[in-house]
């Protein structure tokens, strides 16, 4: 199988949430894959919000412009720099930002397969159907088998480049932003600070913003 760039989709709120995701991003690694792990490969929204603050931003409005800056990265991460998404459905309910992550991902026609040990969302003895039906309502059980399930879906829906003029016109804006934070992120983690993505993240979402 060629080796992918995906998308770890999953909650990570707490110690136990940000491990389990890790070590679906580990056995995707370790089977020749690169991923993407929001948590440790995206922006840290508590210390790009400290420096805005220290550059005079007051804290609520701070946030707000970052949470539209994390969106875009994610939309750029979804649509153009990962080819597929594993989605980790754990949990009391399902974290709200993955499902919205799932969705995308699945509207754009991406390879993706979920992994489920819980049973807490259970309707009836199964899964809310508008969340499963995104994965054919099929998922896998044990983390050393996402590997091979992601496999096997590639074979059905190989990953593909997308021609950006064909999407939405907001797809392509929050593509383009996102592009422009993630090179700035690239060049922060040569720096070790945050003032870097900060700049972008005021150029391109503070009120007033072009």
């Amino acid at each position: 199988m060629q080796s992918l760039c995906v998308y770890c989709a999953g909650p990570l709120f707490n110690q136990s949430e940000r491990t389990e995701m890790t070590a679906i991003a580990d056995v995707l690694v370790e089977a020749g894959h690169s991923v993407y792990l929001p948590h440790r490969d995206g922006m840290e929204f508590r210390l790009v919000r400290e420096v805005l603050i220290e550059q005079g931003w007051e804290a609520a409005l701070a946030g707000q412009f970052l949470h539209e800056a994390i969106f875009a990265l994610d939309v750029y991460q979804l649509v153009v720099a990962c080819d597929a998404v594993v989605w980790n459905l754990n949990g009391r309910v399902p974290d709200e930002g993955a499902v919205s992550e799932a969705a995308m991902a699945w509207t754009l026609g991406k390879p993706m397969i979920a992994y489920q040990d819980d049973v807490r969302s259970m309707i009836a003895g199964r899964m809310n159907p508008l969340l499963v039906g995104l994965v054919d309502f099929t998922s896998v059980q044990h983390i050393h088998e996402i590997p091979a399930a992601l496999h096997a879906e590639c074979l059905k829906f190989p990953p593909r480049k997308f021609d950006l003029e064909h999407l939405p016109k907001r797809v392509r804006t929050a593509v383009a932003r996102g592009t422009e934070l993630w090179n700035a992120l690239r060049k922060e983690s040569a720096y070790g600070e945050n003032r870097i993505i900060a700049e972008c993240v005021t150029t391109l979402f503070a009120p007033g913003a072009a």
